[in-house]
């Protein structure tokens, strides 16, 4: 499955829970990766892609950020930073990555029809600003002519339902308005009320079996500044990966219609039209809960293979090393018959001859 990830990657982490969901399912054959994408542009938020990519073995996706405006919020706890400082990435500046419309007209043009899923865990500055471009050098549509002749499904972790006023969707209300009435592609939105109740990271955190791991650092170094996630962190973005790429049914089902927004980016829902659903539980959150604890806890392929063959290694030392012992507690038993069979070999000479003495004398 072809896929776009569209994230702001900071200020909130789940989006770090997400793209590690991403990836691990990209490991087990189940996603295509063909871009990250960033819908803020602080200073480092391409970097910042770049060591998950990296860290999981992906350092070639590309990678993009809007150039025109744009937001630039970031994390209060400073994991980016951290990252930055500690893994490898290969982009250093924003400047180096793609413009992030660009990158999306290159690469929907390339893909086959209707193919595509784009997942939106950020703002929708990007997408917006897509779908209000005209021909160029990658393809002679416009960019709703090219969404709607490439993207099959569009998954949004935005918006409350059946009506609210969410993060992602307020932060750059035009843009979410823009987005949800023009483009004509079936829309899922993963709302503000399904992860909330998923409480993630914990068992991350306390898995001392996984070391230099960059999602790791930042549940441990986010989770204790907030009272709030204590049990683990909201899982909103998450949940939107999760769906877009195993489906939607073996935890929700969904409310067919269609958004409608305001303003300021408030969203009711209008159950009369149709193209657009949102999704509702029908099973326990924490079911979902203990999916994404343990997808978060992937390891890169070769990294695993590298434990498991340290593990084989240390086994086989392990054991020839009880091999080697073994031989030298018996070699110690060895020479201590032998020392054994000298002595009595020496006692009988000595009766032998005290037996011969005896013969002569008489």
């Amino acid at each position: 499955m072809p896929i776009i990830l569209d994230s702001d990657m900071g200020p909130d982490y789940d989006d770090v829970g997400a793209i590690a969901i991403l990836h691990a399912l990209a490991d087990k054959g189940e996603a295509k990766i063909l871009a990250t994408i960033a819908s803020t542009k602080y200073e480092g938020v391409a970097g910042v892609l770049n060591v998950f990519n990296t860290y999981f073995e992906r350092p070639e996706i590309p990678i993009g950020v809007p150039t025109g405006n744009a937001l630039g919020l970031h994390d209060f706890q400073h994991w980016t930073d951290t990252l930055l400082a500690k893994y490898p990435h290969q982009i250093k500046t924003n400047a180096e990555a793609w413009d992030a419309v660009k990158l999306y007209r290159k690469i929907l043009a390339a893909q086959p029809d209707h193919s595509v899923t784009i997942i939106t865990i950020g703002f929708l500055t990007n997408l917006s600003n897509l779908l209000d471009t005209k021909a160029d050098d990658y393809s002679s549509l416009t960019g709703r002519e090219l969404v709607k002749r490439k993207v099959k499904l569009l998954v949004s972790m935005a918006g409350g339902f059946p009506k609210g006023k969410e993060f992602n969707m307020m932060e750059d209300a035009p843009a979410s308005k823009n987005v949800y009435e023009n483009c004509a592609i079936p829309v899922i939105f993963s709302g503000g009320e399904i992860g909330s109740k998923i409480k993630t990271g914990i068992p991350l955190i306390h898995n001392a079996a996984i070391k230099n791991d960059p999602v790791k650092d930042v549940f441990q170094i986010s989770i204790p500044l907030a009272k709030e996630d204590s049990a683990g962190r909201m899982s909103w973005d998450e949940t939107a990966v999760l769906v877009a790429i195993k489906g939607y049914s073996p935890w929700y089902q969904l409310h067919k219609g269609k958004i409608e927004i305001t303003a300021d980016g408030s969203d009711t829902w209008d159950d009369t039209e149709t193209g657009q659903a949102y999704m509702v539980e029908k099973t326990n959150p924490e079911v979902v809960q203990k999916v994404i604890n343990e997808l978060i806890m992937h390891q890169p392929v070769n990294k695993a293979a590298d434990k498991r063959s340290g593990m084989i290694r240390r086994t086989s030392n392990n054991h020839l090393q009880n091999r080697i012992t073994q031989i030298e507690e018996l070699s110690a038993k060895v020479d201590k018959v032998e020392q054994n069979v000298k002595k009595t070999e020496g006692k009988i000479k000595r009766v032998e001859d005290q037996i011969s003495g005896i013969e002569a004398a008489n």
